[in-house]
């Protein structure tokens, strides 16, 4: 269970949060679909196999397209995501960046690559009750995760940056051009 799942349960408990808990099931990395797995290192982390956690490349490009005027966007790491994901509280300060920078060196030495990536693609929220590739496959597809195909893994990659407000379903034109880029980087991911 993640923290923002135990923060959901003890809100169902408190009678505040309305939201059922989410579909859930999980899944060994290697009951995951290949497609999938290199889909969202396409989309979310293309240096996740060599970088420990932080990707000083992509933090440097966004802090200049920041100052270029083009507009805030993410650099956060698979590593980032899962520190934040399950150990801290979903909120935008100082103090929860910080924190996710130092669970993120932790799981970086305490865990290996394989489950840092096995934990993020079973923890990631792909839209509303729906936690996990295994939820996320069986909920959009009808099938299990280890059967989706590559243009189904980069449709569930291509909403990853805004599950709750694209659909793998109803894609709208923005959403099919990531799963084209992110089609187009597949070929070039190396899974070890």
């Amino acid at each position: 269970m993640t923290a923002r799942m135990a923060f959901q349960w003890v809100g169902i408990k408190l009678g505040v949060e309305e939201e059922p808990m989410p579909r859930y099931r999980w899944r060994p990395l290697k009951k995951i679909s290949d497609h999938l797995i290199r889909a969202v290192l396409a989309a979310e982390d293309q240096r996740f196999w060599s970088h420990r956690g932080f990707d000083f490349i992509e933090m440097s490009d966004a802090l200049q397209d920041m100052v270029a005027g083009e507009g805030l966007r993410g650099a956060s790491t698979i590593s980032m995501q899962t520190a934040r994901t399950v150990f801290l509280w979903q909120s935008r300060s100082w103090l929860r960046k910080s924190l996710e920078a130092y669970y993120t060196v932790l799981i970086e030495l305490l865990w290996g690559k394989g489950r840092i990536l096995e934990i993020y693609l079973n923890a990631v929220d792909w839209g509303t009750g729906i936690v996990g590739a295994e939820a996320a496959a069986m909920g959009y597809f009808g099938k299990a995760a280890s059967d989706l195909g590559p243009e189904e893994g980069a449709l569930l990659a291509a909403i990853l940056p805004s599950p709750h407000h694209w659909s793998p379903l109803q894609p709208s034109a923005y959403v099919r051009e990531r799963q084209k880029k992110i089609l187009r980087d597949m070929k070039h991911m190396r899974v070890p």
